[in-house]
């Protein structure tokens, strides 16, 4: 079973965590998909250093909404996971399946509400002496679990 992923970031605000991102979607094979309004620009060197010389290797896609995201991936009810702060489930109880689409807000506001009301939604749990993780780590977290809870033996190419 050929493992799919993908990380969707909408309207990202800090250059430096997409650049991070970028890079571990690179590690883990996934696909990075950028929701605008964009925060910075992507010819930014600062994405480009925080991605260091793999920039141009990540599968990356820039979209005007999340509405034509949906629409050109065809994305199914079941593939998207949320996660935000106050997620219902842990993120230790995502769904195994072979397509899965991660979806983040912004650093500073989420994820829009029209968007929280129409998928499931995942936290990270987290001590409450923190407000919330870095994304680029909880981008990490949810997308390494996520492979490892669908394939036991993960083959890299």
């Amino acid at each position: 079973m050929k493992i799919e992923r993908h990380v969707v970031l909408v309207a990202p605000e800090v250059h430096w965590n997409t650049g991070n991102i970028g890079r571990t979607c690179l590690g883990a094979g996934a696909y990075l998909h950028l929701i605008k309004p964009l925060g910075f620009s992507l010819d930014d060197k600062h994405v480009r250093r925080a991605g260091l010389d793999y920039w141009h290797k990540v599968r990356l896609s820039v979209w005007e909404n999340f509405d034509e995201f949906v629409e050109k991936m065809a994305t199914g009810q079941q593939e998207v996971l949320l996660f935000a702060k106050r997620g219902e489930n842990s993120f230790w109880e995502m769904p195994v399946s072979r397509r899965l689409f991660l979806v983040f807000g912004s650093e500073t506001k989420g994820l829009p509400q029209a968007i929280l009301s129409t998928y499931p939604r995942y936290h990270i749990p987290i001590h409450a002496e923190i407000r919330s993780l870095n994304l680029s780590t909880a981008v990490g977290i949810a997308l390494y679990e996520s492979l490892r809870t669908s394939s036991p033996v993960h083959k890299w190419k």
